[in-house]
């Protein structure tokens, strides 16, 4: 999933440094799924800091080219998706379009929001990956809607195997800027964390649901 690991260690060090992600193994937060967790990531903070938000959006850039080419239309995936889709659209002089977590109940009943044809490549951008239902739900939308879904890029993923199983599964490509291998050993290096904390980092990787309890 990562392409470049020299891109992505900085925009790891970008994500500590504006506290976008913060690591609290001895004080973990609770997600609404009611896990236990050791990190809490805000990748919205990324788009208040201009020299942030010109990296990633120079890194999502070259990552869709390098990778797919030049699409004929960028998906945001609402809501953490759409402000650094539509800046990757600008840049790359393609439209936008951005996928709601479900069909509105009222107007014209739109799950995707722009202009769009049937048979035109897409990338799809999220900021975070977690168990990555929503990302997915959003390339259903897309694939439902009559366009070809190259792709999901991310800025940042937990990298847990339930979420590479459903892209596997949804024959659907995963890349991801960053990722939370590089992160953690990130922070070990800069002192933000211990060797002890990062054992228990890598447990709650590896089996959240039951981290913490």
């Amino acid at each position: 999933m990562i392409t470049d690991t020299d891109n992505a260690t900085k925009i790891a060090e970008f994500l500590l440094q504006i506290k976008a992600v913060k690591l609290q193994p001895n004080d973990p937060f609770t997600w609404s799924s009611g896990w236990k967790s050791p990190i809490y990531c805000d990748n919205r903070k990324t788009l208040s800091y201009p020299n942030v938000r010109t990296f990633i959006r120079q890194s999502f850039t070259q990552l869709i080219l390098d990778e797919y080419g030049k699409p004929d239309v960028i998906a945001g995936v609402a809501t953490g998706g759409i402000a650094h889709g539509a800046l990757v659209a600008q840049e790359l002089g393609v439209p936008f379009i951005y996928v709601r977590s479900a069909a509105k109940k009222h107007g014209l009943g739109n799950q995707i929001e722009g202009e769009y044809h049937e048979g035109h490549n897409v990338v799809v951008i999220e900021d975070l990956i977690s168990t990555g239902g929503s990302s997915l739900k959003a390339v259903e939308a897309l694939r439902e809607g009559g366009l070809n879904v190259k792709a999901v890029v991310a800025i940042f993923s937990y990298g847990f195997d339930e979420a590479a199983k459903r892209f596997d599964e949804a024959k659907c490509p995963l890349k991801v800027l960053s990722n939370y291998e590089i992160l953690t050993e990130r922070a070990l290096e800069q002192g933000a964390i211990s060797n002890e904390d990062l054992v228990s980092l890598k447990k709650w990787r590896n089996r959240p649901e039951v981290w913490g309890q």
